[in-house]
């Protein structure tokens, strides 16, 4: 092998608004272009001029991209028109972005330099799931996107390309739609690393509902304590019994992708039980059971009692503060509080995208 061959570096850009697996999906597909993946998030003001107003702050969003496991750089501020100079100042060969559109506040692409200059690759979007989509679940206060009865643990075995949207569970502002998960994207996602003789592994559990920054700082807190950390998810069902309403917001599948694109962790356990078991701990070799400093009820899925009793006993259980304020329910505040701008924004994303894909219908129809 030619040790001097060139590093291949590649440029992505966005909003990277409430995180999800389908921005990691595609920083996934753009790693496997080349080496290096240099990430650039807009500011505040850009995306509130552009888009409307964003749900993270602009610090949230910085560090929640550095948080993905496929990110080597994140450039805070980038432009939103990208741009041959960006391209050329990080040294970055071309630019990769999904197969949807994206506009700037006068419907123009905003890829539309680096298409026409030929450093432009796409990849493929991940279909039935936007940032768009899950506000849209949170203002519909819908529940059909969760898993319950005989698909309450169920992964689908079919081809990742099948994945789509229920155009029946559509609405046609919020783009409301319900996620098809398969096997193939859990492989994709994963490490697939076994744990090390003689590393500590450490356990924690939970909804990790709308993945955001208070998760990602709790993990990183816990990765610190060992070697190889395993992330329990309640089901669907179980998140409802102790969090009500319509949570959980993403159902387990959804759930298990965004953690496992955390950089922090080892490995994902789906399905698993409230209460941490003698067998699981025996099982998983589990040296550390850490929770976060929020409450933890006493009668989920059928039992009552301390669902870590068993790691008390043990001597083996930490509670660890993340040292954010930020919950899943505070996040559904910001947007149930900020109703009509997001209507608002959402009513005139899908309004700029209709009329740009309108426009290059008719363009080539036309040559």
């Amino acid at each position: 092998m030619n040790g001097n061959k060139q590093q291949v570096r590649v440029w992505c850009d966005g909003c990277y608004d409430m995180v999800h697996f389908g921005h990691a999906n595609s920083l996934r597909q753009a790693k496997a272009m080349g080496d290096y993946l240099v990430v650039g998030v807009h500011n505040d003001e850009e995306i509130t001029k552009h888009k409307g107003p964003p749900v993270f702050t602009e610090e949230e969003r910085y560090k929640m991209v550095r948080g993905i496991k496929w990110v080597d750089e994140v450039i805070e501020g980038a432009p939103y028109v990208t741009t041959l100079e960006t391209l050329d100042k990080y040294d970055c060969q071309f630019c990769v972005h999904g197969d949807d559109i994206t506009t700037t506040a006068d419907g123009v692409d905003t890829y539309h330099i680096v298409k026409a200059a030929g450093r432009y690759k796409e990849c493929q979007r991940t279909q039935g799931v936007s940032t768009t989509d899950l506000v849209g679940r949170m203002l519909l206060m819908t529940r059909g996107h969760q898993q319950r009865g005989d698909s309450e643990y169920k992964v689908e075995r079919s081809r990742t390309e099948s994945m789509s949207e229920d155009s029946a569970a559509r609405s046609p502002w919020t783009g409301v739609s319900q996620f098809l998960p398969t096997t193939q994207k859990i492989i994709q996602f994963s490490e697939g690393k076994e744990p090390k003789p003689g590393d500590k592994i450490v356990y924690v559990a939970g909804a990790f509902d709308l993945f955001h920054v208070g998760h990602l700082d709790f993990l990183e807190k816990a990765r610190a304590l060992g070697d190889y950390l395993i992330v329990g998810l309640h089901t669907d069902p179980v998140v409802n019994q102790y969090k009500g309403a319509n949570y959980p917001i993403m159902n387990l599948h959804e759930r298990v992708l965004s953690v496992l694109a955390c950089r922090y962790v080892s490995e994902v356990v789906i399905g698993a039980p409230y209460s941490v078991s003698k067998d699981m701990m025996d099982h998983f070799k589990v040296d550390l059971v850490v929770h976060g400093a929020t409450p933890v009820a006493t009668d989920v899925d059928g039992e009552d009692g301390d669902p870590y009793e068993e790691p008390k006993r043990r001597n083996k259980f930490m509670v660890i503060d993340s040292g954010s304020t930020m919950t899943t329910e505070l996040l559904v505040q910001r947007i149930i509080s900020n109703r009509l701008s997001f209507v608002e924004r959402n009513q005139k994303k899908e309004a700029k995208e209709a009329n740009l894909w309108k426009a290059m219908t008719t363009e080539d129809q036309e040559k």
